[in-house]
């Protein structure tokens, strides 16, 4: 348990840090690492994802909030395997670095940019790429259960 709460606070720090230095930047203002293609873009956003329901980070802040204890209510039926354990870690920080930002802030910091996609941020990507291979995982270990 004590590795998993390493693994939250690295991830937490990165997250911060990383939204931290965009916020240096001139809001708008996009870096180009390979032009096209991956830029850090520093966008503000006060919605949900892509943007959609701006200016309601009220319903984000509690939404959070009530996905943050729902998940730790659950965490004992839902983390039943390391790799589980590590998805859920990343998800729970995930939230916890967007709130920051939401509960601070009013808004999200979001500055990865791959052109063909919503600016995201890393905790953006801690909930999104963890919880598609929670499913995925979940999906295949009954697949092979049948």
């Amino acid at each position: 348990m004590k590795k998993l709460w390493i693994l939250g606070v690295l991830l937490l720090i990165l997250d911060q840090v990383s939204k931290f230095f965009v916020r240096k930047m001139i809001l708008g203002q996009s870096i180009p690492f390979l032009k096209n293609i991956f830029h850090i873009t520093y966008v503000q956003n006060k919605g949900g994802f892509a943007g959609m329901f701006q200016g309601q980070v009220w319903i984000f802040i509690w939404l959070g909030i009530m996905m943050l204890g729902a998940l730790i209510y659950f965490w004992d039926k839902l983390a039943d395997t390391k790799l589980s354990k590590v998805l859920m870690v990343f998800i729970l920080i995930g939230i916890v670095g967007n709130l920051i930002d939401r509960i601070f802030l009013g808004f999200v910091t979001d500055f990865i940019d791959f052109r063909f996609w919503p600016v995201f941020n890393f905790a953006d990507s801690y909930v999104s790429v963890s919880a598609l291979v929670m499913l995925g995982t979940e999906f295949f270990s009954k697949k092979k259960k049948t």
